[in-house]
């Protein structure tokens, strides 16, 4: 049955050179061809890994940079589907993914900015506003019942280890599982009017609320749509379009929805911070301990500073998944 969810959602992709790219697109060289190693083949049922992402021209780079890692560390790479979030230029975006990875199983669904423009709030950070920022919520929705799982991954973060180890974590009765830092001050994430409204701090009454980072999670979308949890998501964006309860964009939704409730991931699946703050993006090292994943999260992104010449030391780690051309990383020969 994988196997058949597998074929389902190859997409159907015609050469284009990759020269052709229009607009303020960048241009990326071709990715070599992964392949499924032996161990992959002991199995009549492929586990299929699916792997759902955002594509726009301001983060593109930082994209196809991740899929890269996915696919360099994945031990079975050829089981492995990406499904593509878009709001515009869809077929300039299917045409640069084809041509920079011809062997690639990917789909790409339209994401209609309406259902969140009405709902959305001004935040600390520009880009934290744009409605393709909360396409993560809508997942559910945006792909067919037979996807009854999900790993969602931001745009600005490399993979460098095998992503099946992700996948298969247990999820035992939670919806969603990600990484949580339960030392951080979570009182911070909503504003004063919110903590002095006793019904909305109820919110976390009988839950160890902790802080988690939604650029890394795994999701039982099966579970999701049960307990029709879009809606719950969306319940407290109208809530705060009138009393304005947090500053960070589509994170709070998250927290008030989720924290508490969610399988800790273990931290080396999200060394996050490293694009800095939000406001100033200044230099971050990384977190104690082992990493299989680098998120830049914050307002400091790799692939703009090694352009600026103003790295950070760690972005150094990001430039070997850069396969933007103008990068000094390859030759054209």
């Amino acid at each position: 049955m994988a196997f058949l969810v597998l074929l389902f959602f190859i997409a159907v992709t015609v050469w284009v050179p990759s020269t052709v790219v229009a607009g303020d697109l960048p241009v990326f060289r071709e990715a070599p061809a992964f392949r499924n190693g032996r161990e992959c083949l002991r199995t009549t049922k492929p586990s299929v890994i699916h792997i759902a992402m955002t594509l726009d021209g301001t983060y593109l780079r930082g994209s196809v940079a991740g899929v890269f890692s996915v696919l360099q560390h994945s031990s079975c790479p050829e089981n492995i589907v990406f499904h593509f979030i878009v709001t515009h230029r869809r077929l300039e975006l299917r045409r640069i993914i084809t041509t920079t990875f011809p062997y690639l199983n990917f789909y790409l669904y339209h994401f209609d900015s309406n259902l969140v423009r009405g709902k959305i709030t001004y935040s600390i950070r520009r880009a934290l506003d744009q409605p393709l920022n909360y396409a993560r919520m809508y997942l559910a929705d945006l792909l067919p019942t037979t996807v009854g799982r999900i790993i969602y991954f931001d745009s600005d973060l490399v993979v460098v280890d095998d992503v099946a180890k992700l996948w298969k974590i247990n999820l035992g009765n939670h919806v969603l599982g990600a990484p949580e830092y339960c030392h951080a001050n979570f009182t911070n994430y909503f504003t004063p009017k919110f903590w002095l409204n006793s019904e909305h701090a109820a919110a976390f009454k009988g839950r160890k609320a902790c802080y988690f980072n939604t650029g890394v999670m795994v999701i039982d979308l099966e579970k999701w749509r049960e307990g029709k949890y879009t809606e719950r998501l969306e319940k407290w964006m109208r809530i705060q379009k009138r009393n304005r309860i947090y500053e960070l964009g589509s994170l709070p939704p998250f927290l008030l929805v989720f924290a508490g409730d969610v399988e800790g991931v273990a931290h080396r699946w999200n060394q996050h911070g490293l694009g800095g703050d939000n406001l100033k993006g200044v230099c971050r090292n990384l977190h104690p301990g082992p990493a299989s994943l680098l998120h830049w999260s914050g307002k400091g992104k790799p692939w703009l500073r090694l352009d600026a010449k103003k790295p950070c030391p760690l972005d150094s780690l990001w430039a070997p998944y850069d396969l933007s051309r103008h990068s000094s990383l390859f030759s054209d020969n």
